[in-house]
């Protein structure tokens, strides 16, 4: 890496020696005034390539030994030499700032990039306005300090050399150095024959045409005439045949001014014949590039603008062919989907909504099962999942339950759908309603037998236990014992399973039920029977607990089972404790559960197994099936089937102080002046 940068460096040094040496060969006074400075655009492309190497302050050092001594070599004070030396350091200085202020993407400024548009160029322009003002300054204050003279003819002569040599030289840099660091370099295209004899008819046109007019006797100012041939190469050509146009008119200019020949030789003041050929180069470079790098920009919007075009056709077709998939999937389905609009009409339906509900805004006639209209406007606000209605009309007159599921759609500007789908359940209610009764009758026609076995045994040990002591009539006994402890608990299961049915099918009948009266009912009822049991009593916390609007014998059949489980499960040895709270319900729309009491049953028993709280509210489901804790494990399903029943939702945690915790909400009670109401949403 060091090796390689003191190479270039050294290249540097050599490129930027002959070009002092060049300028100072256009002296045209004895002074050493001359007429081009290719130096100050050399060293600021050295300095833009070399702006991180590590021999940057080699080239610093290089640079003003060169500029110093070309300039003491050349007939130039070495006192002037030195100052000279620190004036060009001055200058690349600022050039190198002003451009990574105002252009950091262009190459050698921090960036990658070439002259890629007009405003890159009026920044490079500005940079080389900018250190060429500065290093003036220094120069006539560096001179003033030495000579005691400051030449002001001569600073702007300077200014106006050093700003041409930057703008054309540093243009040239700019656009190679991008080229050279490019890490992919695009393909050149081919170009038409047609296209070829177009640039080299339009540059041999316009460099023979400002060679004829600089090199005509009679020395008429034609050659700014011939501005119009720059404005031709800038509208056709790209950027490196202008550049190239414009160091090679340039060129003709210097030369033949030089000579004593052109337009410009007829100005008899040196200095400003200096000055009106650099403002020539200048102008030159100025037109061709802004308009070559403008029509250059417009290229790159054009081909953004198809690009961008096309990709938005592209999307479009793609959008359109998901449209059409998505469109034949939904009106494929069996279910019906619906978006019902923020004004409850009906935005989108597939065919199924109207082979369900007779018509597509058919949802709005929908009832409970017990008949009870059902307001579907509440779906546009809140989620509802899985709730089954009741759907007559017409074409269906004796009715079909269909299963509705909502889901809000929020819009930007506030207002909110639902995206309704509907699920014809029928044949699959009427199906677990046939499971459902005949488990019921089973269940009932079984326990006559089972009445029949326990009374049998019971007989049969009351005649044992007459009969003399013998070992086999102990083990007849015994026998006669398991029978009936399996009868007992085949007895269980079956009343398990007459409850279950009830709490699924029976009739709700709500009315206003005091949930502190029952509970107290429930606890007194617990500690009794711990008593007769010989096990130690419960303790009961009961905070306030609200009325609701329920079911009375299913609700007393929920908070037994609840409480009846957290008394149960408790480990050996230890006082089952439980706190019964509630939170009074709140009417709020924006309430989790507006319109509902929420009841909380905590304990200090042995816990849920992780992973299993849902599970535990499962048909026949049992945490603890080998801790010896005696059950069907159909409780817990028939508590959340209660509590589903009346609209409310059932869940389990653990206690913080060890333990369980279930919540559970019913409906608060109605006010004693409301209309009566039907709180439940059965499944």
């Amino acid at each position: 890496m060091l090796r390689r940068s003191l190479v270039r460096t050294a290249l540097f040094a050599l490129l930027y020696a002959a070009a002092v040496y060049a300028g100072r060969r256009t002296a045209m006074v004895a002074d050493g005034v001359s007429l081009v400075w290719p130096a100050a655009g050399v060293a600021v492309v050295w300095f833009c390539a070399h702006r991180a190497a590590p021999t940057r302050h080699l080239d610093m050092l290089l640079l003003a030994v060169i500029l110093g001594v070309g300039n003491w070599r050349t007939g130039a004070t070495p006192a002037v030499g030195v100052v000279a030396g620190l004036v060009g350091v001055i200058q690349v200085v600022i050039f190198r700032w002003a451009l990574r202020r105002w252009r950091p993407n262009l190459w050698g400024a921090g960036g990658s990039d070439g002259l890629r548009s007009p405003r890159d160029l009026w920044a490079l322009a500005g940079a080389g306005l900018a250190c060429s003002v500065g290093a003036n300054v220094a120069s006539l204050l560096g001179r003033w300090l030495v000579t005691g003279s400051m030449p002001v003819a001569l600073s702007v002569m300077s200014l106006a050399r050093h700003m041409a040599s930057i703008l054309i030289f540093g243009a040239v840099g700019i656009c190679v150095g991008a080229a050279l660091t490019a890490r992919q370099r695009p393909r050149p295209r081919p170009v038409p024959a047609w296209r070829k004899a177009e640039i080299a008819g339009i540059l041999t046109v316009s460099i023979v045409g400002q060679v004829a007019a600089f090199a005509y006797e009679h020395r008429m100012p034609l050659s700014f005439a011939l501005l119009g041939f720059t404005v031709l190469v800038g509208t056709r050509l790209r950027t490196p045949w202008v550049l190239l146009h414009n160091l090679v008119i340039s060129l003709v200019a210097i030369q033949y001014t030089l000579q004593g020949s052109g337009p410009f030789a007829q100005v008899s003041e040196i200095s400003r014949r200096a000055v009106i050929v650099q403002l020539f180069c200048i102008l030159v470079t100025l037109v061709g590039l802004s308009l070559s790098l403008g029509r250059d920009e417009r290229r790159e919007l054009l081909t953004a603008l198809a690009e961008e075009k096309a990709e938005l056709e592209r999307q479009r077709r793609q959008a359109a062919h998901h449209a059409d998939l998505l469109t034949a999937i939904i009106d494929s389905m069996a279910d019906g989907l619906a978006v019902i609009g923020p004004d409850r009409r009906v935005a989108l339906h597939n065919p199924a909504v109207v082979q369900l509900l007779g018509s597509a805004s058919g949802w709005q006639g929908l009832c409970h099962l017990d008949g009870t209209p059902f307001d579907l406007p509440a779906l546009a606000g809140e989620e509802v999942a899985g709730v089954d209605l009741l759907v007559r009309n017409p074409g269906v007159p004796e009715g079909r339950v269909v299963r509705v599921t909502a889901t809000s759609l929020p819009h930007p500007d506030g207002t909110r759908s639902a995206v309704v789908l509907f699920h014809d359940v029928t044949a699959e209610r009427r199906h677990r309603d046939e499971l459902t009764n005949f488990a019921g009758v089973v269940a009932h026609d079984l326990l006559n037998p089972l009445a029949s076995i326990e009374g049998w045994t019971t007989a049969a040990q009351d005649a044992l236990d007459d009969v003399p002591a013998h070992p086999g009539v102990d083990q007849g006994l015994a026998y006669l014992t398991r029978l009936l402890r399996a009868s007992g608990r085949m007895r269980g299961l079956i009343d398990g399973l007459l409850a279950y049915a009830t709490a699924r099918e029976a009739a709700v009948a709500p009315a206003r039920v005091e949930l502190g009266e029952v509970v107290a009912d429930i606890c007194l009822a617990r500690t009794d029977a711990a008593v007769a049991a010989g096990k130690p009593e419960p303790v009961f916390d009961i905070g306030k607990l609200p009325a609701v609007q329920a079911d009375p014998i299913l609700v007393r059949q929920l908070l037994d089972n609840l409480i009846g489980n957290a008394v149960k499960y408790t480990a050996p040895g230890v006082v089952p404790a439980l706190r019964i709270t509630a939170t009074a319900p709140s009417f709020s729309p924006l309430s989790p559960a507006p319109g509902m009491v929420t009841v909380h049953i905590a304990d200090n028993g042995i816990g849920i197994p992780d992973g299993q709280h849902s599970a535990i509210f499962d048909n026949f489901h049992r945490a603890h099936a080998g801790g010896g804790y005696l059950g069907t494990g159909l409780g817990l399903a028939i508590c959340k089937r209660i509590v589903e029943r009346h609209g409310g939702r059932i869940a389990a945690t653990d206690n913080p102080g060890g333990g369980s915790c279930f919540t559970f909400t019913l409906p608060a009670a109605l006010p004693a002046t409301a209309p009566a109401q039907v709180l439940s949403r059965a499944r």
